[in-house]
């Protein structure tokens, strides 16, 4: 039973999957969710799709995930995996074919660095439009955006690559692309003005395939801001 629109509270749960197809638990506008989704994507994985309101969850969603959050996948056999990173890892793993992780355990062990430091920026995605709208200085919360910024956009200088993997997309850059295609959203693309290589990668970023098949228009995404800074997020705006 796929789903565009959010299954809430007092909704049935899908019943089982047929044997080898895999479900995944999401929400059209996550960004976390994303991840998998591109990831899926990328390897070409068949799969269902249920949405999931993330304000009003059905009760039987935390027998799949017991934080009710999203993505979450479950297998056939019943097998139920959550945790955006966890869920791309295991997808990486089992569906073999065009792998996003390099085999080389330096090179693997330098993309979890990365995202490690990346993972911490993205409070500030969120803080920064928070404190906007309540009228609060967010000056200092900027210039450290733009310091990580500068640091990352050093980061493709010196690997001297398209990419954080090297010149084809791998998984660290699947991991990092949600957020940068919402720094319209957030209010923060000129954050990008001094880090001319970043700002390149994201260009690169928005022609890959996988990438425009999950992606969202800007003024969906405007949209869906609105509704979430505003503090009732519209899960099913656009359906």
């Amino acid at each position: 039973m796929a789903s565009e629109k959010c299954l809430a509270k007092g909704s049935c749960a899908p019943g089982p999957l047929a044997k080898g197809q895999i479900r995944l638990y999401s929400m059209r506008f996550c960004p976390f969710a994303q991840r998998t989704r591109l990831v899926l994507h990328a390897k070409g994985i068949k799969h269902e799709t249920v949405n999931i309101h993330l304000k009003d969850k059905p009760y039987w969603y935390f027998e799949n995930n017991p934080m009710g959050l999203v993505p979450t996948l479950e297998t056939s056999s019943g097998q139920v995996i959550y945790e955006s990173l966890i869920t791309c890892e295991y997808l990486d793993e089992v569906y073999g074919e065009k792998k996003l992780l390099p085999a080389d355990p330096f090179e693997k062990a330098q993309q979890k660095m990365l995202l490690d430091y990346y993972s911490k920026m993205i409070q500030l995605f969120y803080k920064i439009p928070t404190g906007k709208n309540k009228g609060e200085d967010i000056s200092v919360l900027e210039e450290e955006l733009e310091n990580k910024f500068v640091w990352l956009n050093k980061e493709l200088v010196n690997k001297k690559t398209q990419f954080f993997g090297g010149d084809a997309i791998t998984m660290i850059d699947y991991m990092m692309w949600p957020s940068f295609e919402r720094l319209e959203m957030f209010g923060l693309k000129h954050c990008l003005d001094s880090t001319p290589e970043l700002k390149k990668w994201t260009e690169r970023m928005s022609e890959d395939q996988s990438v425009k098949a999950t992606m969202h228009p800007i003024e969906t995404h405007k949209a869906f801001g609105k509704s979430y800074f505003e503090g009732k997020p519209d899960f099913d705006y656009g359906l």
